[in-house]
């Protein structure tokens, strides 16, 4: 053998890195959402939603797992130590992770619609860029990202519509009413 590790060695690593950041970046995935006060919040709940928004317990199911599958392309870039675009790669994908985890807060915690719309354009460009780099070190990290950017151009597609239907949602104050006896 003229390698440095035994394949054994490199499942194990593999493995390690695994254990380690699918677990984190899950872990970081949720907690953005839960701190930013996404989900059905009073502000939320008033706003008109487009037919085709799913039930809210649908997110709470595709996002853990998509964060796993992205967290599993990652590992599969850090194993890639020969390869001459690890270092973007792993890059790209720092960046574009921040900018996903910073869209709840814009529009759930914010109230920015439009702003959110803007904002997760950027992140669909950023994890494009980052899938295409994933591909040049490793096609399976590439294809382990496919659903995220399927997911994300749909929640972009949501987002248009929820401020198209809803103009004044940066502004909308849902408070509790009173009467006066």
């Amino acid at each position: 053998m003229v390698g440095i590790a035994t394949k054994g060695q490199l499942r194990m690593s593999f493995l390690r890195w695994a254990l380690v950041l699918v677990p984190l970046i899950v872990l970081i995935g949720s907690l953005a959402g839960a701190l930013s006060g996404s989900g059905d919040t009073s502000w939320y709940a008033a706003l008109e939603k487009p037919s085709f928004q799913p039930p809210p317990y649908l997110f709470g199911i595709v996002w853990p797992i998509l964060y796993a599958l992205m967290a599993f392309a990652l590992v599969n870039v850090i194993q890639a130590r020969g390869s001459r675009w690890r270092g973007i790669a792993i890059g790209l994908f720092v960046a574009q992770l921040l900018v996903n985890l910073l869209w709840s807060p814009i529009f759930f915690g914010m109230h920015q619609v439009s702003f959110a719309f803007f904002w997760i354009l950027l992140m669909i460009g950023l994890a494009v860029a980052t899938t295409v780099v994933f591909a040049r070190v490793r096609r399976v990290a590439a294809w382990l990202m496919l659903p995220y950017l399927a997911w994300i151009s749909f929640a972009a597609v949501l987002n248009f519509e929820i401020d198209r239907l809803n103009p004044d949602a940066e502004t909308l104050v849902v408070g509790a009413t009173s009467t006066q006896i």
